[in-house]
């Protein structure tokens, strides 16, 4: 039996035009009949970077009996100039999450995929100890399961108090090994078997970044080997019906 939360997540590449230019890491997400890909925001544009793609491309399983079989399914990011994805923002600046609808049209009718759900979001009434065992599921340096296009896990715990914004940004801390390419990637916690029928996973938050000190003497300290996990909630904002 192959996990269901491996197919939460599909490799992502970014382009200009036809030119590839990054590797990420991103999940599903759907709000009622509508489907969501969520990566972090400076995957699809990052200023200080000079990161500009205009468009992006995952990759879906299209035969749940063979997952050697899969297709490609390329997403502009901009249409008559403005931007298709969504972000937002807080009292502390914007927020590092994006989001954009896919089609479900456009998908092939045999995909094989998994999506969160509001359910799977932390409720305002549930507590998250610290030091909770963590999944980031993800392609760090784009590896992964090139045979049968899976993602792979890295093991992390919650590093700050949940549900408090971590020096009043909208992010808490893991504990975890992690590197470039799991930007994007959801953090999850397991929860028992029960009303989230075949993802048994609560989606905590969107990783980010590995976080550093500038104080930090290259030669002498090693990283923190901490990382930013943007709260998973503000889905629920960024899904919202465009009025």
């Amino acid at each position: 039996m192959i996990d269901p939360l491996l197919f939460t997540s599909p490799r992502l590449f970014t382009f200009e035009h036809d030119r590839h230019l990054t590797n990420a890491s991103g999940f599903f997400f759907a709000r009622d009949d509508r489907l969501f890909l969520i990566t972090s925001r400076h995957v699809v544009h990052d200023a200080p970077s000079e990161h500009f793609p205009n468009r992006i491309e995952i990759e879906i399983h299209t035969n749940a009996g063979n997952l050697a079989e899969s297709t490609g399914l390329s997403i502009l990011l901009y249409q008559d100039g403005k931007s298709i994805w969504r972000d937002g923002a807080d009292g502390k600046g914007v927020v590092d999450i994006a989001v954009v609808e896919i089609d479900r049209a456009a998908l092939p009718k045999t995909a094989v995929i998994q999506a969160f759900t509001p359910d799977h979001l932390v409720g305002s009434d549930e507590h998250v100890e610290i030091g909770s065992s963590l999944l980031v599921v993800g392609f760090p340096l784009g590896f992964h399961d090139t045979l049968h296009h899976l993602p792979v896990v890295r093991q992390a715990v919650v590093a700050s108090s949940f549900g408090l914004r971590f020096q009043g940004e909208g992010y808490f801390l893991t504990d975890a090994r992690t590197h470039r390419g799991t930007s994007g990637a959801p953090v999850v916690m397991r929860v028992g078997d029960g009303d989230l029928g075949v993802l048994p996973w609560k989606l905590l938050g969107v990783h980010s970044a590995r976080l550093d000190i500038g104080t930090r003497d290259l030669k002498l300290d090693e990283a923190l080997g901490l990382n930013c996990a943007w709260y998973a909630d503000i889905l629920m904002t960024l899904t919202e019906p465009a009025v």
